[in-house]
């Protein structure tokens, strides 16, 4: 007889989803300094574009575009963000404040590592876009034309471009035990209440994503004859294969119906490439037709469990250092 994961497992199965992460996962926080590319008007520029249209200044919100954000420079330091967010967001699991996600804790070091590989690649990336920082003030001179301010570019752009990484403590601190053992207990209290609703935005995450998956797989695949059938990138079932390592690495094991219906897709789509799935018009009816199910109970799952928005106060305002949010 197959033993489930918690049955293999006592240790986890004797405390809650919530307990479990809150032993088992470290908080860690991502931020970024990133060089603002516009700037708002003047008055006086504001009232001079306003009279073109017979306005008032101000009534008018307008600003200016300091670097053209299409130069190839400046798009590998926007890749290199776009990287370090997907894979922060990729290894750890959401938790209710900004800013701040949970990574397993014997990931830890693996994160510190990579991490500091993407600071080196966002390094290299600024220091070639610098290479090119006259070039783009000479465009800038001539799209703003009398706009053009050199004081708004400073004299180098390194040092204007970073990531940081921290670990921030979700617990309180122990100073707070000795001074006032009563408030103590009450943020252990509220701490506890975090990391339940962490499990349910884990829980609201993961099922947002493999229904997002399915559908878009099984719209795919659907059309019985040759001129209903949809073409689809290898990235339809890649992504799949790719959230289910992910899944079975960050799962909390809180929902056994979510639990049921990825290993129910899993084994639909495992073993079939995209090419055979192309070729093969029975093959790929037979998923599709598969795949159509688990799109139903998902769509049950989602209706059952709405999707809950937690806001709290603080979130960073754009521009500048600020913490990356969910």
């Amino acid at each position: 007889m197959t033993m489930s994961l918690l049955e293999q497992d006592p240790v986890r199965a004797s405390v809650s989803p919530a307990e479990w992460l809150r032993d088992t996962t470290a908080a860690v926080r991502v931020s970024f300094t990133w060089m603002g590319v516009r700037k708002t008007l003047t008055p006086e520029q504001k009232t001079q574009a306003a009279e073109t249209f017979g306005a008032e200044g101000a009534c008018l919100s307008a600003g200016k575009k300091l670097l053209d954000t299409k130069h190839a420079a400046y798009k590998d330091v926007t890749a290199v963000r776009g990287q370090v967010l997907a894979y922060w967001k990729g290894c750890t699991l959401p938790y209710p404040e900004p800013g701040v996600r949970l990574l397993r804790q014997d990931q830890v070091e693996g994160f510190h590592q990579r991490m500091t590989q993407f600071r080196g690649q966002l390094n290299e990336a600024v220091a070639r876009i610098n290479d090119h920082y006259g070039e783009l003030q000479a465009s800038a001179r001539r799209r703003l034309g009398s706009l053009f301010n050199p004081a708004d570019y400073p004299a180098t752009l390194e040092g204007l471009f970073g990531v940081d990484w921290d670990f921030p403590s979700v617990e309180p601190p122990d100073y707070l035990l000795h001074l006032n053992p009563g408030l103590y207990e009450q943020e252990r209290a509220r701490a506890a209440t975090r990391f339940q609703e962490a499990v349910q935005l884990a829980e609201q995450a993961f099922l947002q994503e493999i229904a997002q998956l399915v559908a878009h797989l099984t719209e795919r695949l659907s059309g019985t004859s040759e001129n209903e059938r949809k073409v689809f990138r290898d990235s339809a079932v890649r992504n799949m294969t790719e959230f289910f390592d992910r899944f079975q690495h960050l799962n909390i094991r809180s929902n056994p119906e979510l639990d049921a219906l990825v290993e129910q897709a899993r084994r639909v789509v495992q073993g079939h490439q995209p090419q055979d799935l192309r070729d093969n018009a029975v093959l790929r009816q037979q998923v599709a037709s598969q795949l159509s199910g688990v799109q139903a109970a998902l769509d049950g799952l989602m209706v059952d469990r709405p999707r809950r928005r937690i806001i709290r106060a603080g979130t960073a305002a754009p521009g500048g250092t600020h913490a990356t949010g969910d």
